[in-house]
Formats: C-alpha cells, sequence, structure tokens
C-alpha cells in the first residue's frame, strides 16, 4: 500500500514539473487600415461650381 501511495505521489509530482513554465506571450500589434478617401473631397467643389454656373446663367 505504501509503494501505491508513494507511486501515485510521484506520478503527480512529475506531472506538475513537465506541466510548463512561464512564457511570454506573443502579443500582435493591432492592425491600422489606413482611411480611404472617398470622392466626397470632389464632390463638393463640383457641386459649387454647378451653383455658380447656375446663378450665373441667371
Amino acid at each position: 500500500m505504501k509503494k501505491i501511495a508513494l507511486a501515485a505521489a510521484l506520478s503527480l509530482a512529475a506531472s506538475t514539473a513537465f506541466a510548463g513554465g512561464l512564457a511570454t506571450p506573443i502579443v500582435e500589434p493591432p492592425v491600422v487600415e489606413a482611411k480611404t478617401s472617398s470622392s466626397s473631397g470632389i464632390l463638393i467643389p463640383l457641386l459649387l461650381l454647378v451653383i455658380v454656373a447656375a446663378a450665373a446663367s441667371k
């Protein structure tokens, strides 16, 4: 009975010894997406040109 208890204690101790140690976590940097410019940058000047042309034609 002592041998069984000793074997069980040794097997538990051996399993925790090989469980692994502390390792530094690998953290990936966040992905930053570039903002895409839409056609609204040119839409406002074109709209202003249409308004000025409409006002000039009257």
